[in-house]
């Protein structure tokens, strides 16, 4: 029977403690003190032990400026068995609230007393000084507290405490002889160093930390400086002094391969510094012994040949990939080989036919199901781009039924919807596209959610939808990269249909055309035809985008791309391009960017 009694008194008062825990917080949260006090007195009389409604009782005692129950409770809290050193600091700010400085200071220096006499209260005390703002005390406690038992480690406290009182130097020091330890939490610290840089090499925090490595790294040969300089200048899209980092990296280093200097030649090539990323793939072709990573050097030599066209470069680059066939052959492990050759054939050689021959010869292999889904994503490609849209939408399908849960298959889906738009199967399209609102690839989301807005719009305002399919061929065009038919189709829509929904979305497609064609002044008009006529439309956003990204990198208008990205924050919260607008006006604006 007492057993029962007691049963059923614990299934009573539970939520009758949940429930005052639950108006406790949310009074203390609202600012209203007096009521949070009240519930706080009840919860710390039945739960002493519970640091956290201690601790916001008293800050409910202060917030109402009730100093003296303040510290009548504190000092019965630090005599009774729930007592602990952190209980000093607590005192000494209720007397530093009421500026008895001198007071306070003496329970503070009681606080560090227990540092002494055991070093594992320095996190507690130290962390408590740091949320009172007291970052010389929470400094002592922390560095005290190692340098009497070194197996204790709060360089991460350290740092931040540096950090937070401007001390960038000391920052950066404490920060780099944690990244120096053994099994330390290299990305972690790596990102909290970031947090004070930015992409501009002179900003003066970027400065320092140039310093601080070039001293480590002319103390000591280890390469840990050579790399973290790397990933400064990188950072800084300063890609010729990365490289030469990683050059000293590769000669120092025994046994290594030439990986990080090939991913630092993309990146190069991604940032559009061609010429710095031209010279970093030769050194990998004269240096390196890998097979994979000299087939990937020779790729992107060749991609960045065809930067500039012209058929003396087509016929260069088709020679160059006979060789390259001839050298490497048919296998598993050179599949980016078949489908660089293959999308050569079709997008640059205009030979289709060629090019399904490379990818067809390709599935022959015993692939994986994942190399087989790229492989045919490839084909597929090459389908649409020959009008060949059922086989196209054959191969997709099966790749999205074959890796469903995969983004590859996701992308597969997608390619369904848009193969389906270029044939004018509108319906079975946004069947599709509704399907991909809720991708995890926020990419595939953004321009499925774009395209069935596309095809919904228009088919609402012309049940023909006869500016909806001239709008199709011309993206096909497009796709095709037959640019200049494509530009003369989207004109001829803008001539027939002028003042229809379809308009913005031919602006927009003729903007992205001519920035292709390296024409920044057409460009720079149908984006901004966008913004002016369609201030509020669905792709307003894309066009402030694309705008701010041509005045910041072609047009050299700071100013100019700062106003573009500003109206994205504001105006478009929700976009895609919200985080990289973001990013972008605060680097522009000169704030420290993470």
């Amino acid at each position: 029977m007492k057993f029962l009694h007691f049963f059923w008194l614990v299934i009573l008062v539970t939520p009758i403690y949940g429930q005052e825990d639950f108006l406790a917080r949310q009074y203390f949260n609202d600012g209203e003190f007096e009521k949070a006090t009240i519930y706080y007195e009840n919860l710390v009389a039945r739960i002493p032990r519970r640091s956290d409604y201690a601790e916001n009782l008293v800050t409910c005692y202060q917030q109402l400026e009730q100093y003296d129950k303040a510290e009548e409770f504190l000092r019965k809290r630090l005599a009774s068995i729930a007592s602990y050193p952190t209980l000093y600091v607590d005192l000494g700010q209720n007397y530093r609230l009421q500026d008895s400085l001198s007071v306070a200071r003496e329970y503070y220096e009681k606080a560090h007393e227990t540092v002494l006499e055991n070093p594992n209260f320095g996190y507690a005390i130290g962390f408590r000084f740091q949320r009172y703002t007291l970052l010389d005390d929470a400094l002592r406690a922390f560095t005290k507290a190692m340098e009497l038992d070194p197996q204790l480690n709060y360089g991460l406290q350290i740092a931040r405490i540096y950090g937070e009182q401007g001390k960038i130097d000391q920052m950066f020091n404490a920060y780099l002889d944690i990244i120096d330890q053994p099994d330390s939490p290299k990305e972690n610290t790596m990102q909290r160093i970031d947090y004070y840089l930015s992409e501009d090499a002179q900003a003066q925090n970027n400065q320092i930390l140039r310093k601080i490595l070039l001293q480590r790294a002319q103390r000591s040969p280890n390469t840990l400086w050579n790399e973290l300089l790397s990933w400064l200048f990188v950072n800084q899209n300063q890609f010729y002094n990365a490289f030469t980092q990683e050059k000293a990296i590769y000669k120092r280093s025994v046994g290594t391969t030439l990986e990080r200097m090939s991913t630092l030649g993309e990146l190069a090539l991604e940032k559009d510094a061609v010429e710095d990323a031209n010279e970093i793939f030769e050194y990998i072709l004269k240096n390196g012994t890998d097979p994979v990573i000299l087939l990937n050097a020779q790729l992107n030599l060749i991609d960045i040949d065809l930067l500039e066209l012209g058929q003396a470069r087509i016929v260069k680059a088709r020679k160059k990939f006979e060789e390259l066939e001839t050298l490497y052959g048919y296998q598993n492990e050179t599949l980016q080989l078949q489908i660089a050759y293959a999308n050569f054939l079709t997008f640059k050689d205009e030979n289709p036919n060629k090019g399904q021959e490379v990818l067809k010869r390709t599935l022959e292999l015993p692939l994986s199901r994942y190399s087989e889904g790229y492989v045919k994503l490839a084909l597929g490609d090459i389908l649409v781009y020959d009008r060949k849209f059922n086989e196209a939408l054959i191969l997709f399908s099966q790749i999205q039924k074959r890796l469903k849960n995969d983004v590859l298959g996701q992308e597969a889906r997608f390619k369904v919807a848009q193969t389906s738009f270029y044939k004018s199967d509108f319906d079975w399209a946004l069947t599709q596209l509704k399907v991909l609102r809720g991708s995890t690839s926020q990419l595939i989301a953004n321009d499925a959610m774009q395209l069935s807005l596309l095809i919904a719009d228009n088919t609402f305002e012309d049940s023909t939808q006869t500016a909806l399919k001239k709008y199709a061929r011309a993206d096909l065009l497009a796709y095709q990269n037959k640019t200049d038919e494509a530009i003369s189709s989207l004109e001829t829509i803008l001539k027939e249909h002028k003042g229809e929904q379809i308009e913005d979305e031919a602006m927009l497609k003729l903007g992205e055309l001519f920035f292709s064609k390296k024409d920044y002044n057409q460009a720079e008009f149908n984006f901004r035809k966008v913004v002016e006529f369609y201030p509020q439309g669905i792709l307003a956003d894309d066009a402030h985008f694309a705008l701010g990204e041509l005045y910041r990198n072609q047009l050299n208008d700071p100013e100019r791309a700062k106003t573009h990205y500003e109206r994205i924050i504001y105006d478009f919260q929700d976009s895609y391009f919200f985080p990289q607008a973001q990013k972008q006006f605060r680097i522009m604006r000169g704030d420290i960017v993470n």
